[in-house]
């Protein structure tokens, strides 16, 4: 996704709705990450990520490199701060995206067919999903000039993994950078 569909897609959201594609776009989290977290997982900068959703069970993340501390940005922790004062239950093994029963997390499933995908789809974003949000943090950061290493460590994989697999690159970044080949050429 382009900054601006991100802007847009922050803007149609309602508010958990809104803090779990923040989680995903901006800190770069998987979506069983996001829906695995409690309220002790979340500290004053970063999120422990320590477990993980996949297919409704609760089990250890995806790889060693998974288990990390997730940095968050100054407005996805306002987000959060915005949030516990809803949650109706903020002890620290309570779940942030609870359930109705408050007993599991939200099923990631439902969470995206009735309340995400809907919003995404009205604004022509069908084709966005969590593997695109996690794409869209890498490659938007790396537009930005981030060290890839630091982007990386931020979604848990290996540098190799994030540069071959999960950050593309603009056909606007590519002509720049032709453009000043070019340019470096001798004029003969």
């Amino acid at each position: 996704m382009t900054l601006q569909e991100v802007q847009v897609v922050f803007h149609i959201l309602e508010q958990r709705e809104r803090l779990i594609v923040k989680l995903a776009v901006l800190a770069g989290m998987r979506p069983g990450e996001i829906f695995a977290l409690t309220w002790g997982d979340l500290k004053e900068d970063s999120a422990e990520v320590v477990r993980r959703v996949y297919r409704g069970d609760i089990d250890v993340p995806k790889t060693v490199q998974s288990v990390r501390k997730v940095a968050l940005s100054e407005g996805i922790i306002a987000e959060v701060s915005r949030w516990r004062a809803l949650a109706p239950n903020v002890n620290v093994n309570a779940w942030v995206f609870p359930s109705e029963t408050l007993k599991t997390p939200i099923a990631k499933d439902n969470c995206w067919r009735r309340h995400i995908k809907p919003k995404f789809s009205a604004v022509g974003l069908a084709w966005a999903n969590f593997q695109v949000m996690r794409r869209t943090h890498s490659s938007l950061l790396n537009g930005l000039g981030v060290q890839g290493k630091l982007v990386a460590d931020q979604l848990g994989h290996s540098l190799d993994v994030n540069q071959n697999v999960y950050t593309q690159s603009p056909v606007e970044l590519r002509k720049q950078a032709v453009d000043l080949l070019e340019r470096a050429l001798p004029v003969m």
